[in-house]
């Protein structure tokens, strides 16, 4: 990849948000769903959180854990370790401020106080579960998570059309999300609006919904960070051994040993 420091940056801070959008859609969606078996209340979250890896693809934008792929670009002498880790980083930070930069825009817009606050119990609902992940299962459930999403990714460069993308994105991510698994640039915007609503929703938030944030004692910074860390190596084992290497093994070795 051989695209300026900015453009990187600009086009990662895109994908953060649109993943945001995916997450924030899941959110509300998933408001009010208790009443619904667990699998089909997951199934749905997970149909409507497709919308950010659309968006990411068929809008164009460079998000960090479907660049796990450009493994294979290395390991066939395209760019070098150097060009790879920067690209890395620079979508990397531009992901963190795109998803964070989303959720502060949310939580301002006053989403969370919606359905007499139950939005807003939602999101700290979901950011608390994902900030009482022990590290082992977490580590194991973004692996998971990669392996689909760069699947999805790697099947969409056989789409001919906008429409061939999306029917190639839609399965895979929403299988990620019904079963779980852990995506760092979701979690992202997850933990940034739970944190937001915790330290600073109005006290009338706190009245509707009955409680106070002490009911939220998991989700705290540390936790936050302590759980990006670790869905953010995950993340690259699933995409970049599971999938990237893999597939460049099959399809790729015999071609770069043939040219050498």
């Amino acid at each position: 990849m051989h695209r300026d420091w900015s453009t990187l940056l600009i086009l990662g801070l895109l994908a953060g948000a649109f993943i945001a959008f995916g997450a924030n859609f899941m959110t509300v969606v998933l408001t009010g769903a208790s009443s619904l078996p667990f699998g089909v209340a997951r199934l749905l979250a997970g149909l409507v959180f497709s919308l950010g890896l659309i968006l990411v693809t068929v809008g164009g934008a460079e998000l960090f854990t479907g660049d796990a792929l450009m493994v294979m670009a290395y390991a066939s002498g395209r760019i070098t370790l150097v060009a790879l880790l920067r690209a890395w980083a620079l979508v990397y930070v531009g992901n963190i401020v795109g998803a964070v930069g989303t959720a502060a825009l949310v939580f301002l817009a006053g989403q969370h106080g919606c359905a007499k606050g139950g939005i807003g119990q939602t999101g700290l609902t979901v950011a608390a579960a994902k900030a009482a992940l022990p590290t082992v299962q977490l580590f194991f459930l973004a692996v998971l998570y990669n392996v689909l999403v760069c699947l999805a990714v790697w099947m969409s460069f056989a789409a001919a059309s906008a429409t061939d993308k999306v029917m190639f994105i839609v399965p895979p991510i929403t299988a990620f999300v019904a079963a779980g698994f852990e995506h760092s640039i979701a979690n992202l915007y997850f933990f940034a609006y739970g944190l937001a609503i915790k330290y600073w929703a109005a006290p009338e938030f706190w009245v509707a919904l009955g409680q106070t944030d002490a009911v939220y004692p998991a989700l705290t910074l540390g936790s936050t960070v302590h759980n990006i860390a670790v869905a953010t190596v995950g993340n690259l084992v699933g995409g970049s051994l599971m999938v990237g290497a893999i597939y460049w093994f099959v399809y790729l070795r015999k071609r770069l040993a043939a040219n050498g």
